[in-house]
């Protein structure tokens, strides 16, 4: 019997283990996963939104459990941790609802009809930084549409997946939801199944490539979220305050390892001197340790390579030109201590690629225009960010990203989807639009 075991990544102690499921037995729980899918669908879509909001709402007493362990297996500090925790049981009932109202079958003119149908079984393959929520805002419309799901959760966060998982289950249609622990191994297996109809993933761009290759066989259907490497623009006549604090917020929150993460900032040089010293005061604040250490703000990093990675992108940024005006190359695992650097330029690794760590890389520009080509200048298009006063607006249409935040985060409100441009999505999640991507169109027309 194969077994995943989970670490805390705050001391390497293991936390426990999950069992893996054989390539047979995985080959089982598909076929089972899509003789529950055919009940399931035929349920009135009133009564799935009851089963599924009812099965979210059940589990609230245990939330502070949940995030306990979530703060151990994942290393994000406990308020973090049952504000994740929190959000993914209100997300639940909450996408119920969003969901029943996006899939409504509604009359266009004349007599025909849109319907939103099922579309089989669904493989939801989510990631470990944000392990419950991620999930829950893949899992609840794929079931709201009659569709079951198999939930291939990442192997770093098996724990808490597996916890959430037990606790659904308790009230839900057997089979309907399902969980296959493994590796990427499990994963391709999900991919390649002819069953499988559906791949709802989280992660990064080169498994994303792979996905869209191994599915071309049988056209499935696919929404993909592929990270980001997310550009900052500061203008001459922004808030140069708050644009620090978004900065330093936005580079370090979750320890740095956010899709959304702020990863280049690029700053007007007419006020850059006074904005790397906000960056700096503000940065000085954040405290680095375990999950239980009190005003804790930054966690440790998920694993050695992920550290490795980071050092090795600040290795790069010192050797071609980066100044440290706090933290260091030299970084003890399993934490990166909060670090600015400025001098970003084009030939680094930092400017290029998704860092996933603290870090608050900076450049200055002199005019808007070079700032803009550079933001613009990569593959990914998730989020980016302008702070500035009058042609803030101007910039913002010009940044290539699939969500732009004026003087605010690049998340949109209330129930904005939430979108990649680029390489940084294939389909999107979130509102109204969001939601039909989890079923088949069907046009009914006449008497």
């Amino acid at each position: 019997m194969q077994e995943i075991s989970s670490f805390n990544p705050s001391n390497g102690k293991v936390l426990g283990s999950v069992v893996v499921k054989t390539k047979q037995q995985i080959e089982t729980l598909i076929t089972q996963s899509a003789v529950a899918q055919k009940t399931w669908q035929k349920m009135a879509i009133t009564e799935r939104v009851k089963r599924v909001s009812e099965a979210f709402q059940a589990i609230e007493s245990k939330a502070n459990t949940l995030s306990e362990l979530l703060a151990k297996e994942m290393g994000k500090d406990i308020r973090r941790a049952s504000g994740e925790v929190s959000g993914a049981l209100y997300m639940g009932s909450y996408l119920a609802d969003a969901s029943f109202n996006a899939l409504k079958a509604r009359h266009t003119s004349g007599n025909t009809q849109l319907q939103y149908k099922a579309l089989g079984v669904v493989a939801v393959i989510s990631p470990w930084n944000y392990p419950l929520m991620m999930a829950t805002n893949l899992i609840v419309p794929a079931l709201i549409a009659g569709n079951s799901v198999i939930w291939k959760p990442s192997e770093e966060t098996p724990l808490i997946a597996d916890a959430l998982f037990n606790a659904l289950q308790k009230n839900l249609p057997e089979g309907v939801l399902t969980i296959a622990h493994g590796d990427g191994e499990v994963g391709q297996q999900l991919v390649e199944s002819n069953d499988v109809n559906m791949i709802a993933f989280t992660g990064s761009k080169a498994v994303g490539h792979d996905i869209m290759q191994r599915s071309a066989t049988n056209l499935k259907r696919l929404v993909m979220e592929l990270g980001g490497n997310d550009p900052m623009i500061v203008m001459h006549n922004a808030n140069l305050e708050q644009a620090a604090r978004f900065a330093v917020a936005g580079s370090f929150e979750n320890a740095g390892q956010m899709c959304t993460s702020i990863e280049r900032v690029y700053v007007d040089q007419r006020v850059a001197a006074q904005f790397e010293s906000y960056v700096t005061q503000i940065a000085e604040q954040y405290q680095v340790g375990p999950w239980n250490q009190p005003n804790v703000n930054i966690g440790p990093i998920i694993n050695s390579k992920q550290h490795s990675k980071i050092v090795a992108q600040l290795q790069d940024a010192q050797d071609k030109g980066a100044q440290f005006i706090l933290g260091q190359v030299e970084q003890a695992t399993p934490y990166i201590m909060p670090t600015v650097i400025t001098n970003m330029n084009k030939q680094m690794s930092l400017e290029n690629e998704e860092t996933f760590g603290p870090v608050v890389a900076i450049s200055r520009f002199n005019t808007i225009e070079e700032a803009i080509e550079r933001a613009n200048d990569t593959e990914y298009g998730l989020g980016a960010v302008v702070y500035g006063g009058k042609g803030a607006n101007e910039v913002a249409e010009q940044l290539e990203a699939g969500m732009v935040g004026i003087n605010q985060g690049q998340g949109g409100d209330g129930d904005a989807p939430w979108v990649g441009a680029k390489q940084s999505g294939y389909g999107y999640h979130g509102s109204v639009d969001g939601h039909r991507q989890f079923a088949q169109v069907k046009v009914v027309s006449g008497r």
